[in-house]
């Protein structure tokens, strides 16, 4: 189940809602959403909810073992088996066929490389779970001896299946006591209809547009600007539909009480590829400098050890995201920009306009979204060569400049959205407002019909469009 479908929006959701304020005492309401995280969970394949129970257990059972010990021997071994358990079952999940390829490739075994489908947001709730039980050993937080309480933490349909990663020491508080207000309520709902419209309006838009432009089947045969054009809008595609899932996850906390740390920061208004990982993927970057990059050492050695430290951090960002080829090569296509930034990049950027390091940091970024687009390493040469009309294609062609003029006005609104203007505008509106009534007036129709024209688009969009997963499903 998709948050972005009819069935979802109009059934699953409002039943949930219904029990949930039907439910007076936060133990029963913890009780709704867990039985209905499981549900969402189990909705495309049930046997997957085992593989969660079992990787909630070894954490439970694991942060109990590491709270109850004072010996700081025992307390680590509890941590190395946590560790072992929780990524050996990533690692069989989500490498074991990539590994299992690569052996191919060098020694011929094995014969048959073992597909093994990939659990829906493993990778998400595997490093929450990692997450919960290092702040244990770290004497962060309490072991929390309910495994049913766990088990909600990291099932919890909200953000479970693609984020954002959310830390048991953010939220454990609000599990066990929590308050909902009309006006968080409100938030909660506008920010779920926004998300909601960012996906089924302007995503699914721009993927339709990319398979326009770029039909995988015949690359070669795309005109450079075809290919520039198609890039261009799965740039927009990839933060529009990963920050809506955010916005939607986030909207959907404040609906229940919880609130869900900011994952997006419109990381397209960034003045270099440092600042763009500041703004994107937030809770990802956080989870590996907490993680890896501080106790690596940091930034606290030699320049040597810091590149070193961050090529892990980079390589194992990579691969997060996928096992394949192009996503090692993407992560570390960052980390060359961002090792180069340290050095001395970033001041060279720091004594030029602000607009130099913007346009910089958009060129780097757009590129990189092609290593990412493509797991076919000689496809993603094709598209490369295809853009500098090295394929023998041509520049532009009438099909490419007519679906330009079709959608140029909806560039200028992906523009918009991946932007902070809607926010200081409203922001604008409510200085304004608080000097006049009658531009108050004005925001308050704005703020109450506003999610109502919202949800009336995105379901228009959706009726005909039954199946549109979001991007960070797969990872």
């Amino acid at each position: 189940m998709v948050f972005s479908s009819l069935l979802f929006v109009y059934l699953f959701l409002p039943c949930c809602l219904f029990f949930y304020f039907l439910s007076r005492s936060i133990r029963a309401r913890n009780v709704i959403l867990l039985v209905f995280s499981l549900v969402f969970y189990a909705w495309t394949n049930p046997k997957y909810i085992l593989l969660l129970v079992a990787m909630v257990f070894i954490n439970w059972v694991c942060a109990i073992g590491i709270d109850s010990n004072g010996r700081k021997r025992v307390r680590k071994r509890w941590l190395v088996i946590d560790l072992i358990g929780c990524l050996t079952i990533l690692g069989i999940f989500k490498y074991l066929g990539f590994a299992s390829s690569i052996l191919r490739s060098f020694t011929g075994f094995p014969k048959e490389i073992i597909d093994i489908a990939l659990p829906i947001g493993i990778s998400f709730y595997t490093f929450q779970l990692i997450s919960y039980t290092i702040d244990v050993y770290r004497d962060e937080i309490p072991a929390e001896r309910n495994f049913f309480i766990v088990l909600l933490y990291a099932g919890l349909f909200h953000q479970c299946i693609a984020g954002p990663i959310v830390r048991y020491q953010d939220v454990a508080d609000e599990i066990e006591y929590r308050t909902i207000d009309s006006d968080e309520l409100a938030r909660g709902v506008t920010r779920f209809a926004v998300g909601l419209a960012k996906k089924t309006l302007l995503a699914n838009t721009c993927a339709k547009v990319f398979d326009q432009l770029v039909p995988l089947d015949s690359v070669s045969q795309c005109s450079a600007l075809a290919l520039w054009l198609g890039m261009l809008f799965f740039m927009f595609q990839i933060y529009l539909d990963f920050s809506a899932y955010s916005d939607m996850a986030i909207g959907m906390g404040l609906m229940t009480g919880f609130h869900f740390r900011e994952n997006f920061n419109y990381p397209y208004t960034g003045n270099s590829v440092t600042d763009f990982w500041r703004r994107w993927h937030i809770s990802l970057s956080t989870f590996f400098r907490d993680y890896v990059y501080i106790p690596l050492g940091g930034n606290r050695c030699s320049k040597g050890r810091q590149i070193f430290n961050l090529f892990i951090v980079w390589f194992l960002t990579g691969m997060w995201h996928g096992a394949s080829t192009n996503y090692i090569m993407w992560g570390l296509f960052f980390f060359v920009f961002l090792v180069l930034e340290k050095l001395f990049l970033l001041d060279v950027l720091s004594g030029l306009p602000k607009l130099f390091g913007h346009i910089y940091m958009l060129i780097v970024v757009f590129f990189g979204w092609i290593i990412f687009k493509f797991e076919d390493i000689g496809l993603m040469g094709t598209v490369f060569k295809g853009m500098f009309c090295a394929n023998g294609n041509s520049f532009t062609s009438y099909e490419t400049g007519t679906i330009f003029m079709n959608y140029i006005f909806f560039i200028v609104l992906c523009i918009v959205a991946v932007t902070p203007f809607i926010k200081e505008l409203g922001r604008l509106l409510n200085k304004i407002g608080s000097k006049y009534k009658g531009m108050l007036i004005f925001k308050s129709a704005i703020d109450v019909v506003a999610p109502v024209v919202l949800l009336i688009l995105s379901t228009m969009a959706l009726a005909g469009n039954s199946y549109n997963p979001f991007l960070y499903f797969q990872f």
